[in-house]
């Protein structure tokens, strides 16, 4: 866990910014301390925002589930990427 006065933002920002970049990892600023702060590097950022945004939908499906929600089978769900897969390349989107 990197952990770093308030002041060491101002003063050293590259230093940061390359611990952030390098570590992938949080640093966390202090103020009097006491936690104020954490910095981290957009790509880090993003990474946990879509994990955080895929376990949400997860557990959605998942309570979804155990209400009764209708569930898919394996062959259900291929037929269904297959469909989705042809119609894109008939619409000329295969990206």
């Amino acid at each position: 866990m990197n952990i770093r006065p308030s002041a060491a933002i101002r003063q050293n920002y590259n230093e940061i910014a390359n611990i952030c970049r390098k570590t992938a990892e949080p640093v966390f600023l202090t103020k009097n301390g006491e936690g104020d702060l954490v910095v981290m590097d957009i790509d880090t950022y993003n990474r946990r925002e879509k994990m955080l945004k895929l376990r949400e939908e997860l557990l959605s499906v998942e309570e979804e589930r155990l209400h009764g929600g209708k569930g898919y089978s394996v062959s259900e769900v291929t037929d269904m990427m297959r469909t989705a897969i042809n119609e894109a390349k008939e619409n000329g989107k295969t990206d």
